[in-house]
């Protein structure tokens, strides 16, 4: 049986390669963030399966409502982060990677393979659920409008569920946007809709697959769904939202939380409409544990005496789509306009994808790097509540925009500085 390189700390930077003295100016980017408001930060850094930096920065809870804290809550390295859309990454992503590499999904199966009841309604003015495959989810090019809202009735209509089984059914009657194949545009329901053709195949809930058929064999104990309802604390977690998800006050919808989140997903789709767990948010981990998940994909689908999916696999989902940006759900730094997210320096090859809260994992093959940048950037006030809603003060930082920090760990590594249009 194949083992697979496991993690292992470094120990000194320079002996993996990196720059002590450019490491630090990584720290004092984000050190300068937490001092001018930003919330806070986890760092973790792998090269050649050896943890090169592991840092913590600022705070995991410095909120109670709209009122700063007194004594603001330290943030560690293990602090637990709502990981938002790196869930369709690390638990809907890996599922099918896994059950794709032992034959139990082929790829090109139509989603009414899995689930009968996924038809056109009458009075649905685009047609062709008929013709979907999971393929077409994968790459958002299904026909789905980006974000249903099915949680609020002024939003869904008569789509509004805050019922798990309710939002199922609701998934399968959502109209069609624009005609299957004929766009890319980023979805939500895609991925949802993953989640539940997953659990047709596996008969099982979503987060007792991935927790019990993925997490568990890796040894990984911090990476789980609804994790108040399985033994973690409030402390454990950073919070997000200040006044759950009314965006300072401002939107309201039935059962609208109100309380400062910590330990709860922020994504209104994945708590309100589908208890938690989704295809598409949901899932907590930490710094330690993404680690180990993106050594998986560096290792060609194995951890130690693990193997959860084969490097054929890998390239299939990893290989550009319609958009050179995206892979099978994986984004991919696949032309200049991805210097936001992947930096100046990654190779072509790297691939990762960010979410909503302030998440960020990049996977350079190329260089045998992994990148996790944690952060709670929407645990502060928002700018504007009236004419952006969705503007927080931590969006303005550059911890938060990723690129130069992305940037800087690159710089430290390769040795050279960045100069804009050099």
């Amino acid at each position: 049986m194949k083992t697979y390189p496991v993690l292992t700390n470094a120990g000194d930077p320079e002996e993996a390669g990196f720059s002590a003295e450019r490491l630090r100016k990584v720290d004092s980017l984000i050190e300068c963030d937490v001092q001018a408001g930003f919330p806070g930060a986890v760092l973790l850094v792998v090269k050649d399966a050896k943890v090169v930096k592991h840092s913590a920065y600022g705070y995991k809870k410095k909120y109670e409502g709209l009122s700063k804290l007194e004594h603001p809550f330290t943030m560690e390295k293990d602090t637990m982060f709502d990981l938002a859309s790196n869930t369709k990454m690390y638990a809907l992503n890996f599922a099918l990677q896994h059950l794709s590499s032992i034959g139990k999904v082929d790829l090109n199966a139509r989603v009414q393979d899995f689930i009968p009841e996924f038809k056109d309604q009458p009075s649905d003015d685009i047609k062709g659920k008929n013709v979907i495959r999971i393929v077409d989810l994968l790459t958002h090019c299904a026909g789905f409008p980006a974000d249903p809202g099915y949680y609020d009735p002024k939003k869904a209509g008569s789509l509004y569920s805050q019922d798990r089984e309710r939002t199922l059914t609701m998934l399968c009657q959502t109209p069609l946007q624009y005609k299957p194949g004929s766009l890319h545009l980023y979805s939500d329901v895609d991925y949802m809709l993953l989640g539940y053709i997953i659990e047709k195949i596996t008969d099982k809930r979503l987060d007792h697959y991935v927790e019990n058929e993925i997490y568990k064999p890796l040894g990984l104990k911090r990476t789980v769904f609804n994790p108040l309802q399985k033994r973690f604390k409030q402390n454990e977690f950073a919070a997000t939202e200040l006044l759950g998800n009314t965006r300072d006050g401002i939107v309201h919808f039935p059962n609208i939380r109100t309380d400062t989140l910590q330990g709860e997903v922020h994504d209104e789709k994945a708590f309100y409409s589908m208890g938690g767990v989704s295809g598409h948010a949901g899932l907590f981990s930490t710094a330690n544990d993404l680690a180990v998940l993106l050594q998986v994909m560096l290792n060609g689908g194995g951890y130690g005496d693990v193997k959860l999916f084969d490097q054929q696999t890998i390239n299939t989902f990893i290989a550009p789509s319609h958009d050179p940006t995206f892979g099978l759900g994986w984004r991919r730094n696949g032309d200049s306009g991805m210097v936001w997210m992947f930096g100046s320096f990654a190779s072509p090859k790297a691939i990762g994808h960010t979410g909503w809260t302030g998440t960020l994992t990049i996977i350079d093959v190329e260089y045998q790097l992994g990148i996790v940048l944690l952060t709670n950037k929407k645990h502060s006030p928002v700018l504007e509540p009236e004419n952006n809603p969705n503007l927080f003060l931590g969006d303005t930082f550059e911890t938060a925009k990723y690129g130069k920090i992305i940037t800087a760990i690159y710089e430290a590594l390769l040795r050279k500085s960045y100069r804009p249009g050099g």
